[in-house]
């Protein structure tokens, strides 16, 4: 007799996406609305992703959106997926994380990617502060970083001698967990290199997540704080009552891929209904972005994604899967909540016991 797979472990990834007539006060207050319902339902992790200059996007600052979540919830574990970190100044990212474990002790993972998170002009104007900013130097300054959050802190050593020590937080009690991620075989090799937990972003594009996995695992070297490789997933994920919906409530993301890789001017999230209006937008090439990009996806019934969940983390190993909730809105559906996105983790976690 057949038995089924085991449920995996689920958490959230947040965007915090922008919809048309919305403002950003209302998209915050609707993800810190899902953040509580995330905490209330059983699910493990929020994480905020790190976007800017998006109009359909308002999760620019995820270590202040994460202090935010903190004060709504009790038990979640919070963090960024994450922050980019050519962006910033290492110590200014461990300072802030440090201050969210401060907040929230035990609850706060610090996830670091590599890629800018906007396009070449906004990445210049987010890179203006010195040497920090070299893309070349990403190894050096997760180590940094690395050193600087934990109760040891890190050591500056003068050419002319002597040593000046740096911490965070002195004498930390608890420190956040450091993720390194990224969808390529260089952050692959590097989280392995380091000892450090690693998450593949498979709902950016699925491509090469196989030998990333692999890569991982058989160069993986243990650390002090992680003794094996450690890794979850991410996917798109939409969940309804039935296909109809499920599929309808899809159009809004589907579409904005396709904008995004047609290299059409980016804008807020459509409705429900302004997707089916201009559907003849995307006809060709388009089309054939949204249709690729749609058998990638977990969309549909509650037993059916939860199936699908159980399969794909049990064909790669993992027993957490980070899920990006993706149900586009109705026009008549209220601005400060997201109540298909609500209804994705409510169906969800209903159907896989969490």
């Amino acid at each position: 007799m057949s038995t089924a797979a085991p449920a995996p472990a689920l958490s959230i990834l947040d965007l915090v996406p922008v919809r048309s007539g919305q403002t950003s006060a209302q998209a915050v207050a609707a993800s810190l609305s899902l953040a509580e319902t995330a905490d209330r339902l059983g699910f493990r992790r929020f994480w905020f992703a790190e976007h800017h200059n998006m109009p359909a996007v308002a999760s620019t600052t995820p270590p202040v959106l994460a202090a935010a979540a903190a004060a709504r919830t009790s038990r979640i574990r919070l963090g960024s997926g994450g922050v980019m970190l050519p962006n910033h100044s290492p110590l200014v990212v461990a300072e802030q994380f440090a201050a969210l474990e401060s907040i929230a002790p035990g609850r706060v993972d610090l996830g670091i990617g590599r890629a800018p998170g906007s396009d070449p002009v906004i990445t210049q104007l987010l890179r203006q502060t010195g040497t920090t900013s070299d893309v070349e130097r990403f190894p050096e300054h997760v180590r940094d970083i690395v050193s600087l959050v934990s109760a040891d802190g890190a050591s500056l050593r003068f050419t002319s001698g002597g040593t000046y020590d740096v911490h965070a937080t002195p004498a930390a009690t608890t420190v956040p967990e450091v993720w390194l991620l990224g969808s390529s075989d260089y952050s692959a090799q590097l989280a392995a290199s380091f000892g450090l937990p690693y998450v593949f972003a498979n709902h950016f594009s699925g491509e090469g997540l196989e030998r990333a996995l692999e890569l991982y695992r058989t160069q993986f070297q243990p650390s002090e704080t992680l003794s094996a490789p450690r890794t979850f997933l991410t996917a798109n994920v939409l969940v309804a009552p039935t296909d109809d919906e499920a599929e309808a409530r899809a159009l809004p993301n589907l579409r904005m891929t396709a904008r995004l890789r047609t290299n059409k001017p980016l804008v807020p999230l459509e409705t429900v209904e302004e997707s089916i209006a201009r559907a003849a937008d995307f006809a060709g090439l388009g089309e054939t972005f949204m249709t690729s990009a749609r058998a990638k996806w977990f969309v549909g019934t509650p037993e059916a994604v939860a199936s699908d969940l159980r399969s794909f983390a049990a064909q790669h190993g993992v027993d957490e899967v980070m899920i990006s909730p993706i149900a586009g809105s109705y026009e008549n559906e209220p601005m400060d909540v997201s109540p298909g996105r609500t209804q994705t983790l409510e169906l969800l976690a209903a159907t896989m016991s969490l």
